[in-house]
C-alpha cells in the first residue's frame, strides 16, 4: 500500500434540522455529524483523516474515491468534496498520549508523591532509556 500526502474523498450531507448527517460512500461505516454547516465540515475532515489514518496503519487499502456525479443523494442531501492532509495527522496519532495501568510498591507511590514527581514523565524517560530511543530533536 503506498501512503499519499493527500487524499479528497466525496462525503454526503444529510439535513436534519440543525444537523447534517455524514458519511463517505467509499468507506465503510465512516460516519459522523456536525450542527451546522461549519461544524459538519470540520468533523467530516477530522473523520476523514482519522479513518484514513487507520486504514494505513491496518495496512488495508485505501479504495478509489467515487466520482461525486456517479453519487445518489435524497433531497435533503449534497455531495461535498473533503480534503486531508495526512502528514500532521499522523504525527498526531502517533505522538499522542495513551492512558496505562501499572502497579508499583504502595512505599515507591507514597514516596514520589512525597516528592512531587510526575509519574508519567518518569516512566516515559524510563521506557525511551531502556529502548534506546534517542530523541532527534534534541
Amino acid at each position: 500500500m503506498i501512503k499519499k500526502d493527500t487524499y479528497i474523498f466525496p462525503a454526503i450531507f444529510e439535513a436534519e434540522g440543525a444537523y447534517y448527517n455524514i458519511s463517505f460512500p467509499d468507506l465503510k461505516n465512516a460516519l459522523t455529524f456536525g450542527k451546522g454547516m461549519e461544524e459538519a465540515l470540520y468533523m467530516a475532515k477530522e473523520m476523514l483523516g482519522i479513518y484514513l489514518y487507520s486504514l494505513e496503519v491496518d495496512n488495508v487499502d485505501i479504495p478509489e474515491p467515487t466520482f461525486p456525479g456517479k453519487i445518489k443523494v435524497n433531497e435533503d442531501g449534497f455531495v461535498q468534496l473533503i480534503e486531508v492532509y495526512m502528514p500532521p495527522i499522523r504525527d498526531e496519532q502517533e505522538n499522542r498520549h495513551i492512558r496505562k495501568n501499572v502497579s508499583i510498591s504502595k512505599w515507591v507511590n507514597d514516596l514520589a508523591i512525597k516528592n512531587k514527581i510526575n509519574f508519567s514523565a518518569v516512566l516515559e524517560a524510563a521506557l525511551k532509556e531502556k529502548l534506546g530511543y534517542k530523541n532527534p530533536r534534541k
